[in-house]
């Protein structure tokens, strides 16, 4: 998030979208109630299916699944000819002013730079014009030809209203109402704020689907403002902390880029090459050399670089392509941590066979899961005899299965980081049941046995491991304190800790201070000995304004936010290029004068006056200083409408079948609407967690949701000759599975290109353990990932349906 779940009680508007927030994230409509009953806000759903969120939404809007540019687009439209985008905001705090190059072209869906055998792009095709002193060229009245802001309206002119309409299935009525809606909040007076989830996200176009969310609030001047943002509904209480610490591979901690290499075969050679000359990643070698200092911190960080794994370059290390090398016996072993792919992974049946590959496995969870037996005769049943990847049999299966048995969240102790970037320690509430132990005492002992493994190694290939500083304690139990301490960050004094550093602004490249992650860095600021030291445990509930403001939510003394503890980020925005607030009772932060003042810590250099050189560069981690309308996603510098790799019709704004760049694993497994004509969808309901290893296990939760179900719409049900709770049959290229039939008023058809395409939706909770048990969804859905970061697109697949 941008901004955090308090602040949605301060928009004018919310536009929900790729999310069912009222059912699985419940506490953002406790805040967006408020809004609507303290401000008048009026709440948006764009959903494929009418909701528990469209239910409690003032408008509703249906779409096709996998249309969310082509709707977006059409805003952009309608925003631009109208002139409704917040002129002032565009003008001073994006890049709608900057010049192109002539080398950027765009034609039947491709920009300039294409190589179709690499499905790849040139992308300095797509450069600004500079001076020769390295300036961009802008032209402040937005007027010429190449400026960002008129090649964004030629852009979008191709998406008038009823051709968008055409697209998405969207009653042309419902789409201007939500236009107009969203729209009013261009006024400098208002913002508004969009919500999403992986209804969003889990598409061949996910990126640029969140990409066109930025870039309209952008053009409305809603980001960086109380009420308004881009903000993601996290799924778990922690993804937001897990994303930060490197969960995917792409990243090390805090977002630095993971080293390749041929391409950074040196501390320098990584600096130089992924250092900007702007903005303030300019700090990333500060960054980088401290983190690297606390993983070895007796090494100078040239040296303890060289321990750091390196990537193979150009190679794809992401979920889809690490079980297609386990498919093609690439990998040997696997440590799979509280993750179910068995269940929640795409293509669910080549996955389960990949695993049958590997020589070991080893599985952390709190119980057995589908996973974990995969190898059982449980995991050989299926709806019907298909068997597309030749799953094994148990006494053909040679993987030496581990099993490591974790504790749950309220057995453990430990910070979480929530949606809005809020870093909250939690206290134990119950010891681990049997033999069970919480993930960091796991890791920590694995650690303490390998380092003692290598003990007294000479060897400089094992230096690595030898010389890792590893001092959390030597007991099962690590000191919890002395992690966050680190995670902060310390000066080093002669290989040792000594004070701690007060934040990232005090990180050194020469080998003089260590921090586990630069964004945290402030969350243990010193050490006197009280709890508090750690300022996630901080849980002062009070709002205290600044002087002479309205409180907005800020909640300043509560737990502690990275980065520096603010709230909002770019906040530099919340303020008029003068440094005046757009709205005097939502005041975030401004100019008294002096220095930056007000309910949240500013984005910005405290005492950099507005008209100081860079004062309106609101957008601080830009080298531009200014938010990207215009940028260089893989796909190209705008979001453009791709059909989702199987669709039921064709594109009508290209002649591009599916995403240019994405990778494609197996041609021969895309599906076509004469052996599958309808769109299937997969989501949740708030009886089950996830793959469902937390909740089929309880009996209680068994019992409220015991099935898979799908939901169809009466029309189809109608033309299948399927009832209400019948069993069916759900068949895609890849696998078939069994649900039961929920027929309901809550699908209608979609009138796409002037012919009814169906839609289904089916949970993907189930599988073979616990009390409720069903096949997995996710037999069903597509190795095919989006364009930049490859997350599945389980969202829009062809399937077909018949009575079981």
């Amino acid at each position: 998030m941008t901004n955090h779940w308090i602040d949605l009680k301060n928009t004018d508007c919310a536009l929900i979208m790729g999310s069912n927030a009222a059912e699985n994230h419940p506490i953002s409509f406790k805040w967006l109630t408020e809004a609507r009953d303290k401000r008048g806000a009026k709440i948006i759903n764009v959903d494929p299916r009418f909701t528990r969120t469209s239910a409690r939404s003032d408008i509703y809007a249906p779409l096709r699944s996998g249309t969310d540019i082509a709707f977006m687009g059409g805003m952009f439209k309608y925003i631009l000819e109208n002139k409704l985008y917040h002129e002032e905001y565009v003008k001073y705090y994006t890049n709608a002013t900057f010049l192109v190059k002539d080398s950027f072209d765009f034609e039947d869906g491709l920009f300039s730079g294409y190589d179709p055998n690499k499905r790849s792009y040139d992308t300095n095709k797509w450069a600004f014009e500079t001076t020769e002193d390295g300036q961009y060229v802008k032209d402040m009245t937005m007027e010429h030809p190449r400026c960002v802001l008129q090649l964004l309206k030629k852009h979008y002119e191709r998406y008038d209203i009823d051709t968008v309409c055409k697209i998405t299935g969207t009653p042309k009525n419902k789409y201007l109402q939500v236009i107009k809606t969203y729209a009013a909040t261009g006024d400098p007076a208002k913002t508004g704020t969009i919500l999403y989830a992986m209804g969003t996200t889990q598409h061949t176009v996910g990126t640029e689907n969140v990409r066109s969310f930025a870039m309209l609030q952008l053009l409305l001047g809603n980001i960086g403002r109380a009420g308004g943002g881009v903000n993601a509904l996290r799924g778990e209480s922690n993804v937001q902390g897990s994303t930060d610490w490197a969960l995917l591979f792409h990243i090390l901690p805090g977002y630095l880029a993971t080293p390749e290499a041929q391409k950074h075969p040196t501390l320098a050679a990584y600096n130089q090459k992924e250092t900007p000359k702007t903005g303030y990643w300019v700090n990333k070698p500060k960054f980088l050399a401290s983190m690297l200092k606390s993983y070895w911190i007796k090494d100078d960080p040239e040296k303890s670089y060289y321990y750091l794994p390196k990537r193979i370059d150009g190679k794809n290390y992401s979920h889809i392509a690490m079980f297609e090398a386990m498919y093609n016996k690439e990998i040997e072993g696997l440590i799979i941590w509280g993750s179910n792919p068995i269940v929640g992974g795409p293509n669910a049946n080549k996955e389960q066979a990949a695993l049958a590959n590997l020589k070991w496995m080893v599985a952390v969870d709190l119980w057995q899961t589908e996973t974990s037996e995969f190898w059982s005769y449980k995991a050989l049943d299926r709806a019907t005899d298909k068997d597309e990847y030749k799953i094994k049999k148990p006494k053909d299966i040679q993987t030496e299965v581990f099993f490591l048995p974790a504790c749950n969240s309220y057995e453990k102790a430990g910070s979480v980081s929530n949606s809005g970037r809020w870093m909250q320690y939690r206290w134990q509430a119950c010891n681990p049941v049997g033999e069970s132990r919480a993930d960091l005492e796991i890791a920590h002992e694995l650690t303490l046995k390998i380092k003692e493994l290598y003990q007294g190694s000479s060897k400089p290939q094992d230096e690595p491991i030898t010389h890792l500083y590893w001092d959390y304690g030597h007991g099962a139990h690590p000191d919890l304190d002395k992690i966050a301490q680190e995670i902060n960050g310390f000066e080093v004094i002669n290989g040792k800790p000594g004070a701690q550093v007060a934040n990232f602004t005090k990180l050194k490249d020469d080998g003089t201070t260590a921090c586990g992650n630069w964004i945290y860095s402030g969350c243990y600021p010193a050490v006197t000995g009280k709890p508090e030291d750690y300022l996630a445990r901080r849980r002062d509930n009070r709002d205290v304004p600044y002087e002479g403001t309205k409180p907005i939510g800020s909640y300043l003394n509560w737990s502690w936010c990275w980065p520096i503890n603010r709230r909002i980020i770019y906040n530099r925005c919340s303020a008029t290029p003068e440094g005046k607030p757009w709205v005097e009772d939502l005041a975030s932060i401004f100019w008294n004068g002096e220095k930056w003042v007000g309910n949240d810590i500013p984005d910005f250099g405290a005492t950099k006056a507005p008209s100081d050189p860079g004062g309106t560069d609101a957008f601080i981690m830009r080298p531009e200083g200014v938010g990207c309308i215009y940028s260089k996603c893989n796909e190209g510098p705008f979001p453009e409408h791709y059909e989702p790799w199987e669709s039921p019709v064709a594109n009508i704004l290209n002649s591009q079948s599916f995403n240019p760049v994405v990778v494609e694993w197996e041609p021969d497994k895309r599906g076509t609407p004469d052996k599958y004509p309808i769109i299937g969808t997969t989501y949740r309901v708030s009886e089950h967690w996830q793959s469902g290893v937390m909740t089929r296990m309880q009996p209680w939760l068994a019992e409220l949701m015991p099935d898979v179900f799908v939901e169809m719409s009466e029309e189809l049900a109608k033309e299948k000759g399927i009832r209400n709770g019948d069993n069916v049959i759900i068949m895609s290229t890849r696998g078939d599975i069994k649900a039961v039939a929920c027929v309901t008023k809550r699908f209608k058809p979609h009138n796409v290109h002037g012919k009814h395409v169906h839609q289904i939706g089916v949970l993907w909770h189930f599988g073979f353990n616990g009390y409720a048990t069903g096949d997995p969804a996710n037999r069903l859905t597509p190795h095919i990932g989006d364009g930049n970061t490859m997350i599945p697109e389980y969202k829009a697949w062809l399937c077909d349906v018949r009575r079981a």
